[in-house]
């Protein structure tokens, strides 16, 4: 099963990076891209879309790693205070046994 996912895996792969080279084929006009306060040099259509697909891609990749970070940050208070509530039990109940009265027989 897992050598049946790898190779699944490897001809995604694959077949990504062919779609990559044809698109990088079909789209080889050169573009100038003006981002409003920087000019940069005329580079192949395909060289800017791909950027901007890693380049988003990237991002997403960090936003979900911020609300990773967040959910463990999370949990881990949580455990935290798990703990503290278990201490406390553990100390009302031992309290209890103490001080409950011996049954009479």
């Amino acid at each position: 099963m897992r050598l049946l996912l790898r190779l699944v895996l490897l001809l995604l792969l694959l077949a990504v990076f062919l779609i990559g080279v044809l698109f990088t084929l079909q789209n080889d006009t050169p573009v100038p891209l003006d981002l409003l306060i920087l000019q940069l040099d005329a580079q192949w259509l395909a060289l800017w879309v791909l950027l901007a697909f890693a380049l988003g891609g990237l991002a997403g990749m960090l936003v979900g790693l911020l609300g990773l970070w967040r959910i463990k940050r999370e949990r881990y208070s949580l455990k935290r205070q798990l703990q503290q509530a278990n201490k406390e039990l553990a100390k009302l109940r031992a309290g209890s046994a103490v001080k409950a009265p011996a049954a009479k027989a």
